[in-house]
């Protein structure tokens, strides 16, 4: 390996600055490390974005935390940043495939008795099902192959014996992975649901993951992170190259600016962490796992009015679309008042004409004149390729999961794709940049 390129030295060196990287880098140096992060984008946040529209901060990335996600209330505590109740109040509704709108309340919408009682079983059945996952290591297991051999596709086919109950739980999979149930196995939609506490806690607001959001916008847990690292954070510096020997790594950015440290924490996603250059090269299995995690294909729009106009006719302003476009709708209103705010997510792209018009179907006329419009695709962000989170195709967990979270040598791996718990979710990103940053302290 060589060197005669670096520029700066640090003790550590942490690649991204989303909210792994960011709560990574502030753990280390508050144990004394030298710490440098080096972010490709021109802003911090990673998967997490907050924007001004219409007046407003609005979220175009994730938004929500829940009960059981400790370490990101814990977070926003430390931070200051107070936490409100999502919008509940009123009927939810759902858009049939053939385009009816039916309200609805609590967690799952309501079909005839039999669909009822179909969709109830099936997701009993995926319950127990993922009991017997460890998230820790969702390869073991007797029955983890088997799992991991099939789609949640063909899993849905034979689990339904009515079509209304299979429709609502495709529609279901589609908001929670931003992908079609054919593109992930079995097991990795059990061990997300596992990592979260079970399926309710992962479909419901009240109750569960979508419960609270963060006033300001969740960008702000970035940018107070951000603010404590002060210049120790490098923007546009996007990591090009990851050499390293048995002292030290050198870690070089697309414009040539290389620091040498002694540990490396990589809190990309794993898609992205595949395109860094390696001197020597990964084993086998990592690069392998990296060339099989494409992510999800979420995109989030977000539509100011005048004011939540769709709580004065009793409605929470929640929806779940079978007919799409958009497969998911949420009040995401400021916590004071004032303006309404709608966020409707897509795992693919829509004409701006085509949401509005589902709007519309939806919530009425007025939802198809919004005063302010903001979008954003996270498959064509270059830095992210994709959100909510990486998916793990059949046969991907247990041909390669411990490659996961496995450090090469003085190459540690973060992000909310290596978390235990709350995979793919705020929290998740919080818990395994501790995780990193106390493997790269017990190394020191």
């Amino acid at each position: 390996m060589t060197d005669h390129h670096t520029s700066q030295r640090a003790d550590i060196v942490v690649v991204g600055a989303g909210m792994a990287g960011l709560t990574c880098a502030n753990a280390l140096l508050g144990q004394g490390a030298d710490v440098l992060v080096l972010e490709a984008r021109d802003h911090v946040g990673g998967r997490t974005r907050t924007v001004e529209a219409g007046g407003e901060s609005v979220d175009l990335g994730g938004q929500f935390i829940g009960p059981g996600q400790d370490r990101a209330y814990a977070l926003a505590g430390e931070l200051g940043i107070e936490v409100f109740a999502t919008y509940n109040a009123g009927d939810h509704l759902m858009e049939t495939a053939a385009g009816g709108v039916r309200p609805w309340r609590g967690t799952v919408p309501k079909l005839s008795v039999p669909e009822m009682l179909d969709l109830a079983q099936a997701m009993a059945r995926f319950e127990r099902l993922a009991r017997t996952i460890d998230p820790d290591s969702p390869w073991s297991g007797s029955g983890a192959a088997g799992l991991d051999g099939q789609t949640l596709a063909g899993w849905l086919r034979r689990t339904h014996w009515t079509k209304g109950g299979r429709e609502l739980f495709t529609a279901a999979s589609r908001l929670m992975w931003a992908c079609e149930p054919g593109e992930l196995s079995l097991l990795h939609a059990l061990f997300y649901a596992r990592a979260a506490g079970g399926l309710n806690a992962v479909m419901a607001t009240e109750g569960g993951a979508q419960q609270d959001r963060l006033d300001g916008g969740a960008g702000e847990m970035a940018r107070r992170l951000a603010a404590r690292l002060g210049d120790r954070i490098r923007l546009a510096a996007p990591v090009h190259r990851i050499a390293r020997d048995a002292s030290h790594v050198v870690v070089t950015t697309g414009s040539g600016q290389s620091v040498r440290a002694d540990q490396v924490v990589v809190a990309i996603p794993p898609t992205l962490a595949g395109r860094v250059l390696y001197d020597p090269p990964l084993p086998a299995a990592r690069d392998r796992l990296t060339q099989r995690l494409p992510m999800g294909g979420a995109i989030k729009c977000v539509l100011v009015y005048g004011e939540p106009f769709w709580r004065a006719a009793g409605l929470s302003g929640q929806a779940i679309s079978m007919r799409g476009p958009v497969d998911g709708v949420a009040d995401s209103s400021p916590r004071a008042g004032g303006r309404g705010v709608l966020v409707a997510v897509l795992h693919r792209p829509a004409s701006q004409a085509a949401v509005l018009e589902q709007l519309t179907r939806l919530f009425g006329a007025e939802a198809g004149r919004p005063i302010a419009w903001v979008q954003h695709d996270w498959s064509a962000d270059p830095f992210s390729r994709g959100g909510y989170a990486a998916l793990f195709p059949p046969h991907t967990w247990t041909r390669y999961g411990p490659a996961v979270r496995e450090p090469v040598d003085r190459i540690h791996w973060a992000g909310s794709e290596t978390a235990t718990r709350w995979y793919g979710y705020i929290d998740g990103a919080i818990r395994s940049g501790e995780a990193a940053a106390e493997a790269v302290l017990a190394r020191r």
